[in-house]
């Protein structure tokens, strides 16, 4: 059979992350690539007793098709959670549950964007979200950042230039906290800056929120759904890094229009969201488990983060530079601007060390001399070793450019 696919199949690659998983079990392979939570932080026994509660207690609803929506008390707790921690008043008609929130940021390109139509995003920024606006058609445009954050004076500038060119984005999507890839914080003003942005350009915001609670250094940062006017930023939240991936919980905090669409949305795509992982993901706030588990988790990335600060500052080569994230997951290393990261990665590979390469993470205009490192998920004599390892794999590189 001769298959005829789409012209956006033809648009989307293979992550570059998914094709290195192939590579983390290879014997004695170290692995700073994936962006996965440590299954130390996962609260086994907690979820074992919840898990079997629920299938006891209401184990007829929890393997039944469930609501599009959400399960509407976890709604209600969602709402109960963003209050105490983000200071955002909603209720629980203001949130819908998604499959993780890689499902919500599908959505966001699916009910603002029509293919070819522009969005703005942070350059760098996730490989996810530009997986999923990709798949929806969805033109990005990057703004550059720096230890602040996006630059919103650029971003600014940017907006002007499209305007005329009659061309309005029809939304900003930014990761405000310890952003991924480059563990950067926005500060207060720019936060503000892009508040006011958002008004007078009346251009909707996406503050996609993975990392908030891994907060291991500095002030507690507001939200920018708490600081919002009108209703012009649409709030993505997950239970990945709080509870655990696997079981795939997200959820949108928005205007009910905006709920409306999502809703119609997921109808089309797969009814409901797992029903036993919401009644699970509910129980988990209920029950408190999730305020005494976050700190347990943030002391164990803490450590990560400080060692793998460290092996930097030892081993890697002088010109080299890294963020130095307060939170999150992730450092962004930069290195000899002469040296190609993507083409690195496979003199890296033979050296048994993993990295994302910085190219992916750019939504337009790439720049080849970053990578990203991923701190939580390995052991630390891992953490130790492996940046050994690649720092000689980068000194290599730039030796071998030098001599041609």
């Amino acid at each position: 059979m001769d298959y005829n696919f789409s012209k956006i199949m033809d648009s989307i690659k293979p992550s570059e992350i998914r094709e290195l998983l192939k590579f983390a079990s290879m014997p004695g392979m170290i692995s700073f690539g994936g962006g996965m939570p440590n299954p130390l932080s996962f609260p086994l026994d907690e979820i074992k007793k919840i898990a079997d509660d629920v299938i006891v207690n209401n184990g007829k609803l929890a393997l039944q098709y469930g609501n599009t929506g959400g399960l509407p008390e976890l709604k209600d707790e969602i709402a109960k959670l963003l209050l105490r921690t983000e200071n955002i008043k909603t209720e629980g008609k203001n949130v819908i549950v998604t499959t993780g929130s890689q499902q919500a940021l599908y959505a966001m390109g699916k009910i603002f964007v029509n293919p070819g139509e522009t969005v703005m995003t942070e350059a760098p920024t996730y490989i996810g979200a530009i997986s999923a606006f990709v798949a929806n058609g969805v033109r990005m445009r990057g703004v550059p950042m720096d230890e602040n954050g996006m630059r919103t004076d650029i971003l600014q500038e940017k907006l002007d230039k499209l305007k005329s060119e009659n061309i309005k984005p029809r939304f900003i999507y930014v990761i405000p906290n310890y952003q991924n890839p480059a563990g950067y914080t926005m500060s207060t003003e720019r936060r503000k800056h892009l508040l006011d942005i958002a008004q007078d350009y009346k251009i909707p915001l996406i503050e996609d929120n993975p990392y908030g609670e891994l907060r291991y250094y500095g002030p507690k940062m507001e939200s920018l759904k708490s600081m919002e006017r009108e209703n012009e930023v649409i709030y993505l939240g997950t239970f990945s890094k709080v509870m655990a991936p696997g079981l795939r919980v997200g959820y949108v905090n928005a205007d009910e229009k905006v709920i409306q669409k999502v809703n119609l949305l997921k109808q089309g795509l797969e009814l409901a969201t797992s029903s036993l992982s919401e009644f699970i993901a509910y129980e988990y706030l209920k029950r408190g488990i999730m305020l005494k588990q976050v700190p347990k988790t943030v002391e164990l990335y803490r450590g990560k983060r400080d060692l793998m600060i460290k092996a930097l500052e030892k081993y890697f080569p002088e010109g080299s530079t890294w963020s130095k994230p307060n939170g999150g997951m992730f450092i962004w290393a930069t290195v000899n601007e002469n040296i190609d990261t993507t083409k690195m990665a496979k003199r890296a590979l033979e050296n048994k060390i993993a990295y994302v390469s910085g190219a992916s993470f750019y939504p337009d205009d790439v720049k080849r001399n970053n990578m990203r490192l991923n701190f939580t998920f390995s052991t630390d004599s891992e953490i130790e070793e492996g940046v050994k390892r690649l720092s000689k794999v980068v000194e290599e590189e730039a030796r071998e450019i030098a001599a041609s």
